[in-house]
């Protein structure tokens, strides 16, 4: 009777087609990988030389701005070109001041309304901006928590406007000025580039339109008032100030005293 014969594969034999099988599957792996490689890598290099470009530049923007007056933003070119389009008397005025020759009644007033934690914080005011967070998840009108170095951060190099990029950017920024300038060119600059009236920018500006002297002679009341329409210095006015705005005014000069007068910023 004939027996039945199966063949079976030399354990040699069997190794080879395992390892066959193995490189077809490395080589198709290889073959994908070979096809994405290139554009990832290409894709990742231009991101880190983005990066390193983006650093750099900042860097050397931030401490060439430490030293040299400011006299143009992109807030004032946005309210330049604005006016022009519209029709509109576009004069830009702005008289940049050193921060020795401006009232320090007038820093007190900008920071007893915008940023009374402004000598102790290192840019940001958490709690402040986490009651912000909390009052504008209620629907309600928003309601910003930028310190005085977050609105210097914005007016100098970036845009006007609400986006995530630049808050992001913001962020950057601000700790930048807060490491590399100080707390007293930090408000220099803010007191030189804040926006106080239509087309109007400066402490300065504004004393020698609205109170006919310069900034280095404005008094309390004064530089209360110019603090009081800082919210929104193109709906209030300093020269004929509204019923709101003089009511603003003398919060601010409470505040002021109630943080000690002008000592409170001395030591900046």
């Amino acid at each position: 009777m004939a027996k039945n014969t199966f063949r079976t594969s030399p354990p040699e034999e069997k190794t080879n087609k395992k390892r066959t099988v193995q490189s077809s599957l490395n080589d198709d792996i290889d073959v994908s990988t070979n096809n994405r490689h290139p554009i990832v890598q290409l894709v990742i290099s231009y991101c880190i030389k983005f990066l390193i470009y983006f650093f750099s530049i900042s860097l050397v923007w931030v401490l060439v701005l430490k030293f040299v007056p400011i006299w143009v933003t992109p807030t004032m070119i946005d309210r330049k070109v604005t006016a022009i389009f519209e029709g509109r008397d576009s004069e830009i005025h702005s008289d940049w001041e050193p921060y020795e020759n401006i009232s320090k009644e007038a820093a007190l007033a900008v920071v007893a309304s915008e940023d009374q934690l402004f000598p102790q914080h290192l840019g940001f005011d958490f709690n402040a901006m986490w009651g912000a967070f909390r009052h504008n998840l209620k629907g309600k009108k928003i309601k910003g928590a930028s310190t005085i170095s977050q609105q210097v951060a914005k007016n100098v190099f970036l845009w006007q406007g609400r986006s995530y990029v630049r808050k992001v950017l913001e962020v950057y920024f601000t700790f930048l000025i807060e490491v590399i300038w100080g707390k007293e060119r930090i408000l220099e600059v803010y007191l030189n580039v804040a926006e106080t009236g239509k087309m109007t920018f400066g402490v300065e500006a504004a004393a020698l339109r609205y109170y006919g002297h310069s900034a280095k002679l404005i008094n309390r009341a004064e530089a209360a008032r110019i603090a009081a329409v800082l919210p929104s210095p193109n709906r209030f006015s300093i020269a004929n100030p509204s019923k709101y705005v003089q009511k603003r005014t003398n919060f601010i000069m409470r505040q002021m005293r109630g943080l000690g007068g002008k000592a409170y910023i001395a030591d900046l």
